[in-house]
């Protein structure tokens, strides 16, 4: 566990907790023990085996499965004889000009680029590294943009607002789920794992120590 940093302590050598500000000294941290704040309990470190490898694999993983739910049927409504199928991408499609453009916009930022951009840049970063190899060219800086990314990348929160219209149209039309839809599912519970597995202390670590090796 990371202890309080004595007011001697070299700034280099001193963690900031994530939750709470608390400053910790900085310890080396083996593979398999977890580090955290003694004030609020947050977990600081946690390094695993093979966490780098399982977290390229989870975010190509990821890849594949967004690939899906953007272009396979999300939807299928069935009312008074008509069926309609639409996609994710379709949606985007059907209202990206007038008033509800921007709107758009937004949602397609939010649930697809921001989540896919996030997920290439793991891989810039954590690829080479999981080698053995020296960081790639700026990858602190990637990295950096993927933490910044993280909180705005919403695609769990498009699942939850999907399902809750769907309790409202159930009542007024037949509504079947596509393999988008399951895909969005898939990629939430992969998003979750990823994020469980990855150590971004650790990662930090990683990335100064190759770099000066």
């Amino acid at each position: 566990m990371s202890t309080p940093a004595p007011l001697s302590c070299d700034l280099d050598r001193m963690i900031a907790c994530p939750a709470c500000d608390a400053l910790l000294a900085d310890i080396s941290v083996e593979t398999g023990e977890t580090a955290s704040c003694p004030r609020c309990h947050t977990v600081i470190e946690a390094p695993r085996p093979l966490a780098m490898t399982r977290i390229i694999m989870l975010a190509l993983a990821a890849l594949i499965l967004m690939i899906a739910a953007v272009f396979f049927p999300f939807l299928e409504l069935g009312a008074a004889g008509m069926v309609r199928r639409s996609s994710l991408l379709d949606t985007v499609m059907a209202f990206a000009t007038g008033l509800t453009a921007p709107l758009t916009i937004a949602m397609a930022a939010l649930i697809v680029i921001l989540p896919v951009s996030r997920f290439l840049a793991l891989l810039y970063v954590l690829g080479p590294m999981a080698f053995g190899w020296h960081p790639a060219r700026h990858a602190a800086k990637v990295f950096r943009l993927a933490e910044a990314l993280r909180p705005w990348a919403m695609a769990e929160v498009f699942i939850v607002g999907v399902a809750v219209a769907l309790v409202k149209v159930a009542g007024l039309a037949h509504v079947s789920l596509g393999p988008a839809f399951w895909a969005f599912v898939a990629l939430v519970v992969v998003t979750v794992l990823k994020d469980n597995f990855m150590s971004r202390v650790t990662v930090w670590k990683t990335l100064e120590a190759r770099r000066t090796s």
